[in-house]
């Protein structure tokens, strides 16, 4: 096992990595508008919940619509695929047929870091965007610079806000992610989640009927499917059969809140935990059983997820494999391609009790500016909040809907889709991530303290050891 320096400085040389390769950014203008035309807001009624925090009715917002007519706005971002056509396409519409002549122009990056550094960059001068579509954790460290603009009054405005029944189409989570001290930094622009995918088919051929609902008995069909392979007369194969390892942040927090753990504690991060501890022994022990195995990238051996295991769960090489929520579609053509016909499906990180499912994505901020630019920004954003609007967003990037009332408008989409409808229904499960400025880098942690007990031949006696250290590294990187 390393020692505690030696793993500090593993953990600080990862998060220098993700840094030393951002990418810069491309800009690119408003386009001719695509033929359809989405509705506005429609205000559907929906059972979900409404936000957590309950603000004091807003005064008007003091702004004539005369003064909104041909002001020009900035926005920033870092969609890419899918999601930057989708964007862009929509901000065309938006371009094209809001009434007030407001015209919106973007600037895109490849990844959430230039983003950050950029805007960060920005800040001390006007040259800073009117909206960011950022994370929530970067909009937390811009509210400390005091730039960020509070939505509550936006939202709940009488002539430019959201209805109560459009607020409460919104899930709460969603609005959680960007809920500071009672100030609402953000609007959710993207949620996607983390699953456990899972071989329907071969699993009632193992003897199971259904998805486990708990930890025990995904423990259970997990080394069934080990077993089938330690069967035959092949010893190559022995080690195959169950849960390809995955130390992705994005799989590794949900197993912990599986457990009834987490990674905060009071005003600073805690991994030492008792609920902790079991998770990480469980995992642990699912490998040292042959019910959980790594595949090795030969190029880095130390990677812990050298890319998609489709054609491993195609193959019936593991019964299970974790990937994100717009990965079903390329899984889906993996099986094809492959000739397999197994029915397969998405379901939550099963714990003792309870099982979790961690949602995170980027939100819609707004940066200080003028009256008139902050309400532009915000027009535009509830242009796109709209249900129609968030239809053809779940439609081409495969996301979660951001509003309900969106799964009226998605009925042949759900039909051709039943995995990501079966995982739209484990929403009441979901959370949120950990509401700090310095998460964007302490997540790291979490994936290189669970690289090292499965790469380093940890033993589950030294589990605590590392957490130990986990803790240490937290830390040093959030100066506390």
């Amino acid at each position: 096992m390393p020692t505690p320096r030696l793993f500090r400085l593993a953990s600080l040389a990862l998060l220098a990595s993700f840094v030393l390769t951002a990418c810069g950014p491309s800009t690119s203008t408003s386009t001719p508008a695509p033929p359809s035309t989405p509705g506005l807001l429609t205000g559907t009624p929906a059972d979900t919940s409404t936000p957590t925090a309950t603000p004091t009715p807003a005064p008007q917002i003091g702004v004539a619509p005369d003064a909104l007519r041909g002001i020009h706005i900035q926005v920033w971002h870092a969609f890419t695929g899918a999601a930057a056509d989708v964007f862009t396409n929509q901000l065309a519409l938006f371009n094209t047929l809001n009434q007030w002549g407001i015209v919106v122009y973007q600037t895109a990056y490849g990844d959430y870091s230039s983003l950050f550094e950029d805007v960060d960059s920005a800040l001390p001068s006007d040259r800073h965007p009117d909206l960011v579509i950022a994370l929530p954790e970067q909009s937390l460290a811009w509210e400390a610079k005091g730039v960020v603009v509070d939505l509550n009054p936006y939202l709940y405005d009488p002539v430019w806000g959201l209805t109560a029944n459009e607020i409460a189409d919104i899930p709460a989570t969603f609005w959680t992610q960007d809920q500071v001290n009672g100030l609402q930094l953000g609007a959710p622009a993207q949620r996607s989640a983390r699953f456990l995918f899972y071989n329907q088919t071969w699993a009632r051929e193992l003897g199971f009927s259904s998805p486990p609902a708990s930890a025990e008995e995904f423990r259970q069909q997990a080394c069934a499917a080990n077993a089938s392979f330690r069967a035959d007369a092949v010893e190559q194969n022995d080690g195959y059969g169950g849960w390809i390892v995955d130390a992705d942040w994005m799989t590794v927090y949900p197993w912990l809140l599986a457990f009834g753990g987490g990674v905060t504690d009071g005003g600073g991060y805690r991994f030492r935990t008792d609920q902790n501890l079991a998770a990480l022994e469980f995992l642990k022990t699912l490998k040292e059983d042959a019910c959980a195995w790594i595949t090795a990238d030969p190029e880095n051996p130390f990677a812990m997820n050298p890319g998609p295991f489709y054609e491993q769960f195609s193959h019936r090489s593991a019964l299970f494999i974790t990937g994100d929520l717009t990965e079903a579609a390329a899984l889906s053509a993996t099986l094809t391609r492959l000739g397999s016909t197994d029915e397969w499906t998405m379901i939550p990180f099963p714990g003792p009790e309870t099982q979790a499912v961690t949602v995170y994505g980027p939100s819609y901020t707004l940066l200080e500016s003028t009256p008139e630019r902050q309400l532009a920004s915000w027009l535009f954003v509830r242009w796109l909040l709209s249900a129609e609007n968030q239809a053809k967003w779940v439609e081409t990037t495969g996301t979660l809907p951001l509003r309900t009332a969106t799964l009226d408008l998605l009925a042949d989409y759900r039909s051709a889709h039943p995995q990501w409808d079966t995982a739209v229904q484990s929403l009441p499960l979901a959370q949120g991530v950990p509401q700090r400025a310095d998460w964007h880098t302490v997540r790291y942690v979490l994936a290189d303290g669970t690289l090292s007990i499965f790469r380093m031949d940890v033993k589950i006696a030294d589990i605590p050891n590392v957490l130990a250290e986990m803790d240490a590294t937290a830390e040093e990187l959030s100066g506390k």
